[in-house]
């Protein structure tokens, strides 16, 4: 077994109906672009009644129909912002958790030993992060989280975060369940070694058409140019 081989979304998610939330990151196979992907599932109604929004560079998650709204506590968030040379992008409001901790000079793992998993019994759905930071160097570096339940009763939180290098044309690949299921299973082991292609439109296509119809939600991509700074972004609602 190869541990270091890299696989396509395709191949990873196939036959999965349910990863649930998932965040992808890593550096375009010219190595000219800094990656990032996150795309939502639902499969209750009120999940499912979602769009991603965007407001300058800020992602949020917004009820599609509001009068069908149930419970916006743990599905309205910004899923994705930017500080001066950092953009984050998670499955919750610990997006702001990190976002406050940069204003305050608070590193990504120690502003994410406040939070644990989410109040969500008896799924206790991981919260995954991920943080991408540019430097002048036209270089990039990135870490992603998972923090899940120690066990079945949420008795303690486990916070795990990974450090990454990039590599050409390698992405890591994090999701917050192994599968569907009742209660849900969290996710299991390291996050996912993905191939990255050089074309925004090709990854989106990839990740949107490998997700389950039934329950994909909404998916943004940005493709960061490494040299000049400038974006691509690509944002898919199967709600609108």
């Amino acid at each position: 077994m190869d541990v270091y081989k890299a696989g396509s979304f395709k191949d990873i998610v196939a036959g999965n109906s349910y990863p649930g939330r998932g965040i992808v990151v890593g550096e375009s196979e010219d190595g000219t672009k800094a990656v990032a992907a996150y795309f939502i599932m639902g499969r209750s109604e009120n999940s499912r009644n979602r769009i991603f929004k965007k407001e300058g560079k800020t992602v949020l998650t917004e009820a599609f129909d509001v009068s069908k709204v149930e419970d916006p506590s743990l599905i309205i968030y910004a899923a994705v912002r930017a500080y001066k040379n950092h953009l984050i992008v998670t499955n919750g409001n610990q997006t702001d958790t990190i976002y406050e901790g940069l204003q305050k000079n608070i590193d990504f793992a120690k502003a994410l030993e406040s939070r644990c998993f989410e109040p969500d019994a008896p799924n206790l759905t991981p919260r995954i992060s991920a943080e991408i930071t540019l430097d002048e160097a036209a270089n990039f570096t990135y870490k992603m989280s998972i923090l899940k339940s120690a066990d079945s009763e949420g008795t303690e939180c486990n916070r795990f975060i990974y450090n990454y290098a990039p590599i050409s044309g390698i992405g890591h690949f994090i999701h917050t369940y192994e599968c569907d299921g009742r209660p849900l299973p969290t996710f299991q082991g390291e996050p996912r070694r993905i191939i990255i292609p050089n074309d925004i439109d090709a990854l989106t296509n990839e990740i949107w058409i490998s997700l389950n119809n039934e329950n994909k939600i909404s998916l943004y991509v940005k493709y960061i140019d490494l040299i000049d700074g400038e974006d691509e972004e690509r944002l898919i609602n199967k709600n609108i």
